[in-house]
């Protein structure tokens, strides 16, 4: 484990980067805000600093605490509806098509 000593120099956030940042993401700070935000985000950046002390080059990257592998299925064709048995609880059909109302506009 890394100890205290070997810590990179922890630099802090000021209100006023808060209302910079702010301000660069389009978010209205008040002042109260941003003095408020400010030590939140530094607990934040210092849990980061401790956790790359930490990553080293021999830790493998991981992005589950399990490891994880997707299990795939063959496609198999099974008998389904047909076409028009699928459209024939539909309120409304188009040339074999479910037809739904129209949401976007057609610029």
């Amino acid at each position: 484990m890394a100890s205290a000593n070997r810590r990179s120099p922890q630099v802090a956030i000021t209100a006023d980067e808060v209302a910079r940042l702010g301000a660069l993401a389009r978010i209205r700070l008040s002042e109260q805000e941003c003095a408020a935000l400010a030590p939140e985000l530094n607990v934040i950046l210092d849990s980061v600093a401790r956790v790359s002390e930490v990553a080293t080059p021999d830790v493998p990257v991981s992005t589950h605490a399990v490891p994880m592998s997707n299990v795939f299925r063959n496609d198999v064709v099974r008998p389904s509806l047909t076409n028009e048995e699928a459209l024939s609880g539909a309120p409304d059909a188009e040339d074999g098509r479910f037809r739904v109302p129209q949401i976007l506009g057609e610029d």
